[in-house]
């Protein structure tokens, strides 16, 4: 599945869905987030539909950042059925984020 830009106004319809969603909070300025996006496209890659990846940018989307309590990027929600599951900050390797999948699918 593609990773898809998700704003404010459509996070609840791309994100508070069924199935596992990982929500990347992010900033086109933030050097770290850079490093993330390879590894993100990556395991869109592998684990191709089993996973849906959501990039918001937490600049132009600043009420979806407030509602998770996202202070630090990146951030990482990992969302199941709709509901907040897990939370990771900071640049993390594509192994562990699929065991962080993994666990919640």
């Amino acid at each position: 599945m593609a990773i898809v830009n998700v704003t404010d106004q459509s996070f609840v319809s791309e994100v508070e869905g069924q199935g596992t969603v990982v929500v990347d909070f992010w900033a086109p300025w933030c050097g770290p987030c850079k490093m993330l996006a390879p590894i993100l496209e990556e395991l869109s890659a592998d684990l191709g539909d089993a996973v849906k990846i959501a990039k918001v940018n937490v600049d132009e989307n600043p009420e979806s950042a407030a509602r998770f309590g996202v202070m630090s990027i990146p951030t990482m929600i990992f969302f199941k059925d709709g509901q907040p599951v897990d939370k990771v900050v900071g640049l993390n390797s594509k192994e562990a984020l699929k065991g962080i999948i993994a666990k919640h699918q």
